[in-house]
């Protein structure tokens, strides 16, 4: 209830108090006062006191008036000045509003609420700008992935300009493959920011695993070569799976680029794809150094760093698990880290047929 709603209450329970004594007054004690007065007071005075008693009740109940009015107004301009001050803490959040007697609550839950609703905007705004970074950092990181492939093969054209005619036939169609992804990668940066980077779409088709991990571990030939490493694979023929090709491909692309930075050179690779029930196990396997428990669990951090001084030599920005992670769930698999003394291993698992969720938040 407002002030003004409290001055109108107050003035009405005065004044029915007011109109229930004059009543009583009149119906009960008027004549036993006037026969009082008349034994004890001059006549002078009797007279002058018959005459104005209306007039004196008619002057107390305004005078009650009076007093609820400045009671009211002292009450307003008090906590007025509060109000006034609570209103410059509205943008600091990390100050609270000033607690209000019981009839000014509805005005202290506006006030907190406003202070609410003002942070939350802020945060809402860093969010978006935070979400806007991410992207870029999460594009910038998977465009590197196909450009990184065509620059390793046209590095081995040109090293190599005597290769035979079909090898060379096989590294240029490989680049120009990996040309089209890249194409494709930016295309996807302008459809994800057409929709203010709110989410990916998944484009669910049926897909030949085997072929595609088949197909990934030829692309990473010359990052095989420059480190010496060599690739054994355990692969079931036949493997199929609902999915976003496009998205998978990113999957092991980036699970086999880890694995690459951080195996030790002349070392084996291994990748295995298994089928078990309704699911498909793939794995990936490295030799490198042991990665601590606590490390390992922070692994598909986003911009998480086992090695930060590595930061120029294997470049990466961090992202790679933490989207790896990502694309795996919206597949509505699983991926799981282990490490030893003789190797890390990473370990995916992916329903052969999920449920179609076409849409998620980005990392």
């Amino acid at each position: 209830m407002g002030q003004i709603g409290r001055f109108l209450l107050y003035c009405g329970i005065w004044s029915l108090l007011c109109l229930g004594a004059y009543w009583l007054y009149s119906r009960m004690m008027h004549e036993r006062v006037i026969v009082l007065l008349y034994q004890y007071l001059p006549m002078e005075a009797y007279n002058w006191l018959s005459g104005i008693w209306r007039n004196l009740a008619v002057v107390c109940y305004l005078a009650g008036i009076f007093l609820i009015a400045m009671r009211r107004i002292l009450f307003c301009a008090r906590y007025a000045e509060q109000i006034n001050r609570d209103l410059g803490l509205l943008m600091h959040s990390e100050k609270e509003i000033s607690e209000y007697p019981e009839s000014l609550k509805s005005t202290e839950v506006q006030l907190k609420d406003i202070q609410h609703a003002i942070f939350r905007g802020g945060q809402i705004a860093k969010e978006a700008e935070q979400r806007k970074n991410d992207l870029v950092v999460y594009l910038a990181h998977d465009l590197k992935t196909p450009l990184t492939s065509i620059i390793g093969y046209l590095s081995l054209l040109e090293e190599a300009p005597e290769q035979e005619r079909k090898l060379q036939e096989k590294y240029v169609g490989i680049a120009l493959n990996k040309a089209y992804r890249l194409e494709q990668l930016i295309d996807e940066f302008f459809e994800i920011t057409r929709f203010n980077l709110q989410s990916i779409e998944l484009s669910w088709s049926d897909v030949d695993l085997t072929m595609m991990l088949y197909q990934i571990t030829e692309e990473f030939y010359p990052a095989f070569q420059g480190k010496g490493l060599r690739l054994e694979t355990h692969i079931e023929a036949g493997l199929r799976i609902q999915g976003d090709a496009d998205k998978l491909a990113r999957i092991f692309d980036n699970l086999l680029r880890n694995a690459v930075s951080y195996s030790h050179e002349n070392t084996t690779i291994e990748l295995s794809a298994v089928h078990s029930e309704q699911w498909v196990q793939i794995s990936v396997r490295n030799q490198g150094d042991r990665i601590p428990t606590q490390k390992l669990e922070r692994l598909f951090e986003k911009f998480y760093r086992v090695d930060t001084s590595r930061g120029s030599a294997s470049g990466g920005a961090g992202l790679g698990l933490a989207i790896a992670k990502q694309l795996v769930e919206l597949h509505q698999g699983t991926i799981e880290a282990g490490s030893t003394e003789d190797y890390t291993e990473f370990t995916v698992r992916l329903p052969q047929q999920p449920k179609r969720e076409t849409k998620a938040p980005l990392v």
